[in-house]
């Protein structure tokens, strides 16, 4: 918690020659300028502003400050209790209609004299029903929350801090404004604080700007400017990669940047899935389509003289029979099996419905560092003596080989010993990894590569002084005593700028003057190197005259070595997933915080940029773009990248693109990702190393953090989309086959029903449920993603899907009342003299119930393909729809011949011909479904497969 701006207080400020006296509040989650207010002060302005000093703050003090500002932590997004999230299962509009349809035929019971048991049966199945889908929908929902919950661990638990001016170590969670916190390479920054000391200090802000190279850090007072470019401050979740400091606590929890980043997240709404939608309207018009129906059928049997309870009976099984009782449960499922493939995949999916949504993806906004790369930093390329060398392998493994090695030791010698940075070897599960600088690492891991020790090589030539890297100089310096008793500094930094601090140049171990031709060619391999995206240092080295040479000694007068060129490498699955991105339509835009070169060459190395001028835009050219400028550039723009964006920036391309139409995919592992995240349709972050922020906000988790998880994970939407529509037609079509005997019996004049509200759920949930999900379980086709994504607004029940609907359903419609009025006809009684209890009703409505059971066997196997016939593609290739149709059947005739059954469902024991004919029926329908499919190739000469 963090304080009110009631609470919060004003701190003065010394006074300094230079300036009057201002002011500086101390921090809450409504202030984010305290920081850049405190950069521009001197370090005794800065404790005196935070009303701390250099021993820290005494515990009293602290525990006060803890009570006034609370903990050191983000604030949990509220999931609700466990009952109101149940409570909500319930809300569902199907749920609504049963519940309705449940409690008024409690009442018909209670209200008919005598009551009727069958009444009071129906009630409580009718409320069975929605207990059972309510359960199945939390359950699957509340498994998924509570896995995702587990990945945890972007802020640190313990960090170092003085109180009472001593140094202990205690949980992140402890501080306070005001705490003096040590920092040391390697250390995650615990909050955001200013810098008090800082020896050689850089920090890794990829978490936070996205921009991956490390940046140098200083205490000193800076300029007044944006808070996170002040070079003496550190920001919660970033990363201390060299060097070590200490530094005052300016901000804690949701004061933090990250707090801010979280709270632009909060903010943003919680957006419906395609399928949301479209399953809400479906609903809507199912409800309406059984509520008027079943008042017609009211309207029409009311007048008849019937008794008023059993025409609202009978009205009810018109509604029960429109109503697809065992769809959302049958929904559920088949997403969970969906979620389920996805975690065999790395892919861990925290909301069911963002399952099929995935499939819907038609844009990709993808992040770079961390995303497509490995987040390694890795030496590629060397130059020396006018020579290119190329340096295999990739990340910290020091594995690879360095082309003629013997020619650059000498420069990887210098690279190496000029370097902060420790090189660990792999540990349990932990991989190779670089304790501080990851630009340095890199150096460590290219000497490594090349034969050299860079322990022995510091052992052989201790260090005796440095020079810090200073973003003035662009340079770094150490100077180390060599065996003889002399003296010599290494320098690495930026090309240019060392370069022109260079006399002499090494070429193949002769030291020659550097003259103006040479210069040109060491500019010019370093401009090429660049131009490929690399990140280029180079290397000199010089003689000294003594252990401890002013910088101006060390760093002038110097002979060249070489040149240094190294990249974050891809990850190597990127480019095929990618190029499946492609075949599927998806198209594909980075949004980075990292520089338009670095960001191109990545995205030429992955795939996504192969066209020679791809549009490249910053953030400050996103700035000057209304939103029409910004449709067209988003509309107009094949290939674009979007580099050094902010978490605004990202937001706002991301509501552009849903603004055209699209279905947004956005990845990130950084908390300034995490604002687009929520705003996306789907978020996607990493599990390994995003952050809490990033992974709170996103719909699906990246386990393995690989890019091409994704890629998969959209392919398992689209086929469980391609499910979905199998299984609707399925449970669909024989609605209609439970509806038009009913209707038939009404206009007819018959006086009882042709199959009874218990029956209609006990085949919407004893005998469809399992072939339904056995449906919805079905693979993923082969060329899933050769085709475009679907369109955003086109409608689960597309034109195709309904008419099938309509064929299957019309079939085993008219195959039902023709063995119903047949039995009914054969028996010679009049309608009027039919009762419930009437062996010869029992018989024709166990038909009824028989008939839609062996039909939708058949129905299952029909659905299975669009065009492609299903005996070509293999009866038996799903067995567990086999054994589900197979249970179906098995139910139905325990129902036909059980006692205790038949007088729960009035059923009768049905004869061997019975069975037959209705066989018979299901093969028809089967016959049906082939000729059409046959008719549709022919005629359309359509492609197979699929499920359009």
């Amino acid at each position: 918690m963090s304080p009110s701006p009631a609470r919060q207080r004003t701190a003065p400020l010394h006074e300094d020659r230079a300036s009057k006296a201002v002011a500086v509040t101390v921090p809450g989650p409504e202030q984010q300028g305290v920081a850049a207010s405190a950069a521009t002060l001197d370090v005794p302005a800065v404790f005196t502003a935070t009303d701390s000093s250099p021993r820290g703050l005494t515990t009293t003090e602290a525990a006060v400050r803890r009570d006034r500002y609370g903990l050191n932590e983000l604030p949990g997004v509220g999931r609700g209790q466990v009952w109101r999230r149940l409570v909500a299962q319930f809300t569902d509009l199907f749920a609504l209609v049963l519940l309705v349809s449940a409690a008024i035929t409690f009442l018909a019971y209670w209200l008919g004299r005598p009551r009727d048991p069958a009444t009071l049966q129906l009630a409580l199945a009718i409320l069975g029903v929605v207990l059972l889908n309510a359960g199945i929908g939390f359950a699957q929902e509340y498994s998924a929350e509570r896995t995702a919950e587990s990945l945890q661990g972007m802020v640190p638990h313990t960090c170092r801090v003085v109180r009472d001016g001593e140094r202990r170590e205690l949980s992140a969670r402890e501080l306070v404004p005001g705490d003096v916190v040590v920092l040391e390479a390697g250390d995650a920054v615990p909050a955001d604080c200013r810098l008090v000391e800082a020896q050689e200090a850089a920090v890794n802000n990829a978490a936070l700007t996205g921009e991956s190279v490390p940046v140098a850090r200083i205490a000193q007072a800076v300029p007044p400017g944006p808070p996170l470019e002040a070079r003496n401050c550190v920001w919660m979740g970033t990363d201390l990669v060299a060097g070590t400091g200490k530094a005052v606590v300016l901000a804690t929890g949701a004061g933090t940047e990250f707090g801010r980043i979280f709270r632009l997240t909060a903010a943003a709404p919680k957006r419906k899935t395609p399928l949301q939608r479209q399953v809400a309207v479906m609903a809507r018009r199912v409800a309406g389509l059984a509520l008027a129906s079943g008042a017609v059928v009211f309207a029409v049997r009311a007048p008849s003289g019937q008794p008023f309870v059993d025409t609202f009976v009978f009205s009810m099984g018109v509604m029960v029979a429109l109503v697809p009782e065992g769809l959302p449960a049958t929904l559920s499922v088949s997403l969970a099996i969906g979620v389920r493939r996805m975690a065999r995949r790395h892919a861990l999916v925290k909301q069911l419905l963002a399952v099929e949504a995935l499939g819907s993806t038609s844009v990709i906004c993808t992040d770079k560092t961390g995303t497509l790369t490995q987040a390694e930093m890795t030496v590629v390329q060397l130059w020396a003596s006018g020579v290119s060398h190329a340096v295999t392998g990739a990340g910290y493994a020091p594995f690879g080989e360095v082309t003629d090695a013997g020619s650059v030791r000498e420069l990887l010698r210098a690279a190496a010993l000029c370097s902060n940075a420790r090189l660990v070897p792999p540990s349990g599960r932990d991989p190779w990894r670089v304790l501080g600088d990851t630009t340095e690492g890199a150096l460590l891991v290219a000497a490594r590569k090349a034969g050299l020790d860079p322990a022995e090589e510091e052992a052989r030539t201790p260090r005796v002084a440095e020079h810090p890297f200073d973003s003035a100089r662009k340079l770094m310096s150490t100077v180390h005593r060599d065996g003889d008793g002399t003296f010599f500094a290494c320098v690495k930094g930026a090309p240019l700028e060392l370069l022109a601090r260079c006399d002499t140049v090494e070429r193949e171990e002769v030291t020659v003057a550097l003259t103006d031709a040479e210069r040109g060619r060491v500019t010019a391999a370093a401009n090429g190197m660049a131009g490929q995206g690399l990140r280029v240092l180079a290397v000199a080295r010089r003689q000294v005259g003594g252990p401890r040479p002013p910088v101006g000694e060390a760093e002038t007068g110097l002979t060249l070595l070489g040149l240094t060129a190294m990249y974050d490498p891809p990850r190597p699955e990127v480019r095929d997933a990618v190029d499946a991105c492609r075949r599927a339509g998806i198209r594909i835009i980075m949004v980075t915080g990292d520089h338009p070169l670095t960001a191109e060459a990545v995205a030429r190395r992955v795939g996504i940029v192969r066209e020679p001028d791809p549009t490249v835009a910053t953030g400050v050219q996103l700035d000057g773009l209304d939103d029409s400028c910004l449709d067209a550039l988003l509309a107009d723009s094949a290939e674009l990248l979007l580099c050094r964006v902010s978490p605004e920036h990202k937001m706002r391309v991301v509501t552009a693109l849903q603004r055209r139409g699209e279905v947004v995919a956005v990845t990130g592992d950084g908390a300034n990702d995490a604002p687009a995240l929520k705003h996306a349709d789907i978020g996607v972050a990493m599990g390994a190393s995003g952050t809490d922020v990033a992974r709170e906000a996103a719909v699906m988790v990246l386990l393995d953090d690989s890019f091409a998880s994704i890629t998969t994970a959209v392919g398992l939407g689209r086929s469980v989309y391609r499910n979905i529509r199998k299984f609707l037609i399925y449970l669909f079509s024989h609605n209609i086959a439970e509806l038009v005997p009913i209707l038939a019996a009404t206009f007819a004049g018959f006086p009882l029903v042709p199959i009874t509200a218990v029956q209609i759920l006990a085949i919407d949930l004893g005998s469809d449920v399992l072939p339904a999900l056995a449906l919805g379980a079905e693979p993923m086709e082969p060329d899933v993603m050769n085709s475009p994504p679907r369109p955003r607004h086109e409608r689960l029940f597309s034109t195709s899907v309904m008419g099938r609907i309509v064929f299957l359903g019309g079939i085993q419609a008219l195959g039902v009342c023709a063995v119903f009025f047949w039995h009914i006809h054969a028996s010679g009684i009049p309608y009027a003299d039919f009762t419930r209890n009437d062996l010869v009703y029992r018989e024709a409505i166990t038909m009824v119930q028989a008939g839609i059971v062996v039909s939708q066997f058949f129905n299952a196997l029909a659905v299975r393909t669009v065009r492609q016939s299903i005996f070509r593609a293999g009866l038996l290739t799903n067995p567990w729809l086999l054994a589900a149709g197979g249970f179906g059947i098995g139910l139905m005739a325990i129902i036909s011949y059980a006692p205790p059954l038949q007088a729960v469902f009035h059923t009768a024991p049905l004869a061997p011909a019975d069975w037959a004919v209705l066989a018979a029926f299901g093969a028809l329908l089967l016959i049906a479904e082939e000729c059409r499919k046959w008719a549709l190739r022919r005629l359309r000469a359509l492609p197979k497969g699929g499920v359009g």
